[in-house]
C-alpha cells in the first residue's frame, strides 16, 4: 500500500480505482488491482 499527501493523482493510475472513506481517512481502491491501493498520510 502506498501512503501519499494527495490521493488525486494515484486514482487515475488505473480507470477501476476508486476513493473511499474508512474510519476518516481516504483509501484507493481497486478490486481488479490490487497492487493500485493507497492511502492517504
Amino acid at each position: 500500500m502506498k501512503i501519499a499527501n494527495s490521493l488525486k493523482t494515484l486514482r487515475n493510475r488505473h480507470k477501476a480505482c476508486k476513493i473511499v472513506r474508512r474510519k476518516r481517512r481516504l483509501y484507493v481502491i481497486n478490486k481488479q488491482n490490487p497492487r493500485f491501493k493507497a492511502r492517504q498520510g
